[in-house]
C-alpha cells in the first residue's frame, strides 16, 4: 500500500526525470516495432497496450508490465499516479515528450500512457470444463482475419459472459494492437486461446460439448436449438463460411432467419445474437 509520502517522491521523480522528446530515439523505435510487426512481438514475448483503461484491465488478468512509457504533460491527475503505483510497482519508466506520445499513440484521450506487456500462454487444458451446476459456453472462430470482427466479438463475448473464445487456424494475431483496441480491453477479461481446429474438435468430443455450427445450409433456426446443455457456437468467415470438417464435427446446424435482400451478416453481429440468445435460454 502506498501513502502520500511515497506518493509525493513518485511524482518528484516523474517531473525530474529525463524525457525522451525524438521518435528517432532507439527505444521508441523498438516500440513502434512491437506496435506495427507480430514477428517482433513473438520473437521478444511481448505486446503493447494503450490507454489506462485497457491497461488495468490488463493487470487485473495477471499479465506483467514491462515498461511504461508516460507522457507527464498529458496525464497529471494524482488518482492516475496513485493506480498506477499500486498496480505497476516494478514496471521500467520512460518519459516522452507530447510529441513523442502523439507518434506511439493510435488514438487520442488515452491518458498518456502506453505499456509493453510480457504475453500469456493460453491453451485447451486452461478451459473451465462441465460440471454440475456449470455449463459452460463457448464461442469458436474459424480462420477469423479481422481484428476489428474479433474485438467486437470479445466484448459481446465479456458481456454475455462466455467462457472462452477460442480462435481456430488464426489470420490475425490476437496481440494485434488493433484487436486489444476494438475489445476495449475484452481480450483481457475473456479468456482468448488460438488452436487448430482439430485439436480442438476433438476437445469438445471428449469433453461432452455439443458443436453448433451457424450456416445457410441444412440448418434450424437458432432459437429452436438447446444452448442450456455445455456449448460451443462455432463461426466461419464471411466470404467463405465454414469449412467441411467443421460442418461434419458439428451436433447441429443452425441459422439466423434472413428476411432482406441481403445474404448475410457481420459476423460479430451474428455472433452477438447467438451468444445472447444461449443467455436468454439459460436465464429463463
Amino acid at each position: 500500500m502506498y501513502g502520500f509520502k511515497e506518493l509525493l517522491t513518485f511524482v518528484f521523480i516523474m517531473q525530474t526525470q529525463d524525457t525522451i522528446t525524438s521518435a528517432q530515439n532507439p527505444k521508441i523505435k523498438a516500440l513502434l516495432q512491437l506496435q506495427q510487426k507480430s514477428a517482433c512481438r513473438r520473437e521478444q514475448g511481448l505486446f503493447v497496450v494503450e490507454g489506462r483503461r485497457e491497461l488495468m484491465h490488463c493487470l487485473s488478468k495477471g499479465y506483467q508490465a514491462d515498461t511504461m512509457f508516460v507522457c507527464n504533460e498529458i496525464m497529471t491527475a494524482e488518482e492516475e499516479y496513485d493506480k498506477l503505483l499500486k498496480a505497476l510497482p516494478l514496471c521500467k519508466t520512460i518519459y516522452v515528450s507530447a510529441n513523442v506520445y502523439e507518434r506511439i499513440a493510435y488514438r487520442g484521450g488515452t491518458e498518456g500512457i502506453v505499456a509493453t506487456i510480457r504475453m500469456k500462454q493460453h491453451g485447451l487444458d486452461t478451459l473451465p470444463v462441465p460440471s454440475q451446476g456449470h455449463a459452460p459456453l463457448y464461442v469458436v472462430l474459424e480462420s477469423v482475419e479481422k481484428p476489428g470482427n474479433l474485438g467486437a466479438i470479445l466484448r459481446s463475448a465479456d458481456a454475455a459472459g462466455v467462457d472462452a473464445v477460442i480462435v481456430c487456424d488464426p489470420l490475425t494475431d490476437l496481440y494485434n494492437p488493433n484487436l486489444i483496441r476494438s475489445s476495449l480491453g475484452g481480450i483481457f477479461s475473456v479468456p482468448t486461446i488460438a488452436c487448430n481446429s482439430t485439436e480442438c474438435i476433438q476437445y469438445f468430443k471428449d469433453k461432452g460439448i455439443r458443436i453448433l455450427t451457424a450456416q445457410l445450409q441444412d440448418s434450424s433456426l437458432y432459437y429452436d436449438t438447446d444452448m442450456t446443455l455445455p456449448t460451443a457456437i462455432v463461426m466461419g468467415t464471411e466470404a467463405t463460411g465454414l469449412t467441411d470438417r467443421w460442418r461434419q464435427a458439428a451436433d447441429a446446424h443452425i441459422r439466423i432467419p434472413m428476411l432482406g435482400i441481403l445474404d448475410s451478416l457481420n459476423v460479430s453481429v451474428s455472433a452477438a445474437i447467438l451468444m445472447f440468445e444461449a443467455v436468454r435460454q439459460r436465464q429463463k
